[in-house]
C-alpha cells in the first residue's frame, strides 16, 4: 500500500512525489455507534518495528479497543496488531497494551474531566501523520439504546432524502 501522489511541476520539467500528510489506517466504528463524541486529542503510540509495519499493511482492528489511565499513563488496551507475516519468531503480541504519548498537562486534563463528567476516552482512529503513527483519542459519552435507534432513522431518512433527489435529477 503507498500512500504517495505525483505532483508535476511544469517549471522545473520534472515531477515530485510527495507523501500524504494524513492517512488514515483504521477507524473504530463502535465508538461512533456507542458514543456521542465530544472533544478530540492527538496522542503518539509506542510500536515496535513489526507493529508499524503491520499497521502500514493495515493489519489493525479496534473494535473492542479502549484507553486506560495507569499511574499517571495512558495505556491503548484491546487493540489487534496482527503478527508481520515476515518477522519469523521475533514477531509482537498482537493483544498487548500499548503506551500513549502525551504531555503531562494533556493527561491530567484528560483525567480530571473523566473523573468529574463520567465520561469515556476512547480511540476513534489510527493514522500517520508524516510517517509517525498517532492515535486520535475522544472523550465521549455513553448512549442509550433508545439514542442508538434514533441515529439509525435519521441516517436512514436522509438516505431517503438523498436517493429521492438523485432520482429527480437523474430523470429530468
Amino acid at each position: 500500500m503507498h500512500y504517495a501522489r505525483i505532483v508535476s511541476n511544469l517549471r522545473l520539467g520534472y515531477d515530485i512525489i510527495h507523501m500524504a500528510e494524513y492517512v488514515t489506517l483504521t477507524t473504530n466504528r463502535k465508538a461512533f455507534h456507542n458514543y456521542f463524541l465530544e472533544e478530540k486529542y492527538e496522542a503518539g503510540i509506542m510500536l515496535l518495528g513489526t507493529e508499524i509495519k503491520s499497521l502500514r499493511s493495515g493489519r489493525v482492528n479496534m473494535g473492542d479497543a479502549y484507553v486506560k489511565p495507569q499511574r499517571g499513563e495512558l495505556w491503548l488496551v484491546n487493540a489487534h496488531i496482527s503478527a508481520y507475516e515476515c518477522s519469523g519468531h521475533t514477531s509482537h503480541e498482537p493483544m498487548r497494551e500499548r503506551k500513549l504519548l502525551m504531555h503531562r498537562k494533556e493527561i491530567v486534563l484528560l483525567m480530571s474531566k473523566v473523573k468529574e463528567k463520567g465520561l469515556t476516552l476512547i480511540p476513534v482512529r489510527i493514522y500517520l501523520k508524516n510517517d509517525i503513527a498517532k492515535v486520535e483519542l475522544s472523550l465521549g459519552r455513553g448512549k442509550k439504546l433508545y439514542d442508538k435507534r434514533d441515529t439509525v432513522t435519521k441516517r436512514d431518512t436522509e438516505r431517503e432524502l438523498e436517493r429521492e433527489v438523485k432520482y429527480r435529477n437523474f430523470r429530468r
